[in-house]
């Protein structure tokens, strides 16, 4: 193994686009956060939530994190040998951003990668970066077509078995517990404990300014019957 020396340099970044398109980056962004704030709400080991999870966390200590269109650096003092996958999930390690992440350093392997292709990139993203990540041990890598350009379906699965990837025909994460679906040039999210959709924050948003606007009334109708109502 060759180990780095106090002149090998890492960047973070190479001066090209996040994205193909608007689409592309739209896409990219929602996955990314609506995983982030996901895994945020993972139960960790010390927590009363993980006995009482069904099945068990694979992670042993830290849920992980979610990183977004940085390089992913995969030999140590080969600062070359890097990628940028558009989204990856990495289970056991500290949560939050890294401006770029080293695999020998953090000692685990991303779990699950999402690229966000087009006619443009198909080529890559379904021959040499599919062979990277399953020589890499990457469980599952998702491909997302937003504008339907190459993929009819325009959601594209694979997941190891043993050493190679076999098609996911499921549209299933069993790594991360999910149901994916295709929503128009976005992906959503379903728990598989209990088929609820993951929010957007956009939806969020939404929801909270209902809910508001739902206890306004209630308050100006109490104050119609008389009853002034107590402060939150």
């Amino acid at each position: 193994m060759v180990l780095s020396t106090p002149t090998t340099q890492y960047p973070t970044g190479d001066g090209q686009p996040v994205a193909e398109s608007y689409v592309h980056f739209w896409a990219i962004a929602t996955i990314a956060q609506v995983l982030t704030q996901y895994m945020e709400t993972q139960p960790t080991p010390d927590s009363p939530a993980w006995a009482q999870a069904m099945p068990k966390p694979r992670y042993r200590e830290h849920p992980g994190t979610v990183l977004a269109n940085q390089f992913l650096y995969y030999a140590q003092g080969y600062p070359r040998l890097r990628v940028a996958p558009d989204v990856m999930v990495i289970f056991d390690v500290q949560s939050g951003g890294r401006d770029s992440y080293k695999i020998w350093e953090e000692k685990e392997v991303p779990a699950v990668i999402f690229e966000v292709t087009s006619a443009k990139t198909q080529e890559q993203d379904q021959y040499s970066k599919r062979d990277l990540y399953e020589q890499m041990g990457v469980e599952e890598y998702w491909l997302f077509d937003p504008k339907g350009e190459w993929i009819p379906e325009q959601l594209r699965g694979y997941r190891l078995s043993g050493e190679a990837y076999v098609l996911n025909q499921e549209k299933i994460s069993h790594q991360l517990g999910l149901r994916l679906e295709v929503a128009g040039a976005l992906l959503n999210f379903y728990r598989l404990s209990d088929g609820e959709k993951l929010r957007t924050l956009s939806e969020v948003t939404e929801q909270a300014a209902f809910e508001r606007q739902r206890a306004e009334r209630l308050a100006q109708r109490l104050r119609e019957l008389g009853v002034e109502p107590e402060e939150p």
